[in-house]
């Protein structure tokens, strides 16, 4: 597979829809303007998610799940039918799967259903979902300060490399932090919409958007209560009587939402339910997976993730509204990147994607710095150095959408491995175990099988022959003697690369 068949088309299209993205926007033509944005945040995302393969960390998990949900979907599992012994504390090995919120894997496997278990219809949710939150952003936007602000900060949205790549899976956390920065996204919208027409039914949705966000992943989409708060007061509208029977409301339905499945899956599964509760306070207090770093962190990380002079934009925001307390808007966006900056920081477990949720709100801030900036530089002598710094504020996250992208990079889209777990699907084996094959995860996605990297001993295999199954072990040239004089079992030679 030529990469350059595709990725050259995707370039081309990019840079037009772009470019006539802007000759638009500068003519105020917004709801055209922004439509070019989605359209070509969409064939990026495509572009990106095209790789017919699992990923590592965390993608084959989430899609093994997803696949297995189709046949029961309130009895989540990773090894569907766990032939052999397994520890249900080893999220990466267990039976019962609650490592997770739901709501992600059940639109997954939804997408799986309507268009078969393939890597596309898993990671077709994700590109749906980030390409609308394009538009999200500009609304967003345009509330919060102006179209102008808005359209700056979809455009930051629709090419951040980041967001691109969990979308495609390519990253860890990946579709999981995608549901989430969607909800969050959505939940502001509602309550900017609530604010604005006084209509219950968009406090609903707000309420239904936070538990929604909640069952994506966990208790951070809290972070939206403040922000509706503060939208709510600014916009001057309501009463105080008025505000606590609609926050009342707002967390009721928020809870019915997302309680539920609380209540069930600790009746259902004690024993897993109990330890993944456990396993996730455990994220704030002990390094979990060797995923750590120092209390700066996600501060470094922001310059590699919205570029390097992403300080600039959130120093000087932060500045204004210190100086302005009473300018709730500009209070509601530093709360939104503030909160969940300091939270993560403290937590002992670290993972880039962790703080997603707070994109949108970078994104305005560096939108509002760049026009400030553009309208500073008109009195002032050094006119080449803020066109520079403007320039840069363009360029280096359009740089970073490159390096994430790959466009130019001749990637094997089709792995050997893919393609020999895909043709043992083929023999339609309807009892089988494979083993001795490091990609377990994967085998299972591709094949009814039940996979384990290792072979049990010659008692146990023999044991499972007289239960009918069919065995296939994989030889990667170590096979022992004694397991190949095995009657009954069938070996092969699978690709693992």
């Amino acid at each position: 597979m030529n990469d350059l068949y595709y990725s050259i088309p995707t370039i081309i299209l990019c840079v037009i829809g772009y470019y006539y993205s802007w000759r638009h926007y500068s003519r105020n033509n917004f709801m055209i303007a922004v439509l070019l944005l989605m359209i070509c945040g969409l064939a990026l995302r495509i572009y990106t998610s095209s790789d017919f393969f699992l990923h590592t960390w965390d993608e084959r998990y989430h899609a093994l799940v997803a696949k297995n949900l189709l046949n029961h979907p309130f009895t989540p599992t990773l090894y569907d039918n766990p032939i052999l012994p397994y520890d249900y504390k080893i999220w990466v090995g267990n039976h019962i799967w609650v490592h997770k919120q739901p709501l992600p894997l059940w639109t997954m496997a939804a997408s799986m259903w309507l268009f078969g278990a393939n890597e596309i219809a898993l990671r077709l949710p994700s590109i749906i979902l980030t390409t609308i939150g394009i538009w999200l952003t500009f609304f967003i936007g345009s509330y919060f300060f102006n179209k102008k602000i808005g359209y700056l900060a979809a455009f930051f949205f629709s090419i951040n490399g980041l967001i691109i790549e969990l979308t495609a899976g390519r990253v860890a956390t990946d579709h999981i932090d995608i549901f989430f920065l969607f909800f969050v996204e959505l939940a502001v919208v509602f309550s900017i919409l609530f604010a604005q027409r006084k209509k219950s039914v968009f406090n609903l949705l707000a309420g239904v958007s936070i538990g929604a966000a909640i069952l994506s992943k966990w208790l951070p989409a809290l972070i939206v209560v403040p922000i509706w708060l503060l939208i709510i007061i600014d916009s001057e509208k309501f009463k105080i009587k008025e505000i606590i029977s609609h926050f009342i409301i707002l967390l009721t339905t928020c809870c019915l939402i997302f309680l539920p499945w609380q209540i069930y899956i600790f009746s259902a599964f004690p024993l897993e339910a109990n330890w993944e509760a456990s396993f996730n306070f455990k994220h704030i207090t002990e390094v979990l997976d060797e995923q750590t770093g120092p209390f700066y962190y996600f501060i470094g990380k922001i310059r590699i993730n919205y570029g390097e002079l992403i300080y600039m934009p959130l120093i000087w925001f932060l500045w204004k509204s210190l100086n302005n307390l009473k300018d709730k808007k500009r209070l509601a966006i530093s709360i939104w990147v503030l909160v969940p900056l300091l939270f993560f920081s403290i937590t002992k477990t670290k993972m880039q994607a962790y703080i997603l949720f707070i994109s949108p709100a970078l994104f305005l801030m560096t939108a509002e710095f760049f026009f400030m900036l553009n309208d500073y530089k008109k009195n002032h002598k050094l006119k080449w150095f803020f066109n520079l710094i403007l320039f840069l504020i363009i360029a280096l996250p359009v740089r970073y959408m490159i390096e994430r992208v790959e466009p130019f990079k001749q990637n094997n889209r089709n792995p050997d491995w893919a393609i020999d777990l895909r043709k043992l699907n083929d023999r339609k084996i309807t009892k089988g175990i494979l083993l001795n094959y490091d990609k377990p995860i994967e085998a299972m996605f591709y094949t009814n099988l039940t996979a384990y990297s290792y072979i049990p001993d010659r008692n146990k295999i023999t044991h499972l022959i007289a239960e009918g199954y069919t065995l296939i072990i994989n030889d990667d040239g170590k096979l022992p003697d004694d397991i190949k004089t095995i009657k009954g079992i069938t070996i092969e030679r699978l690709n693992c690369r």
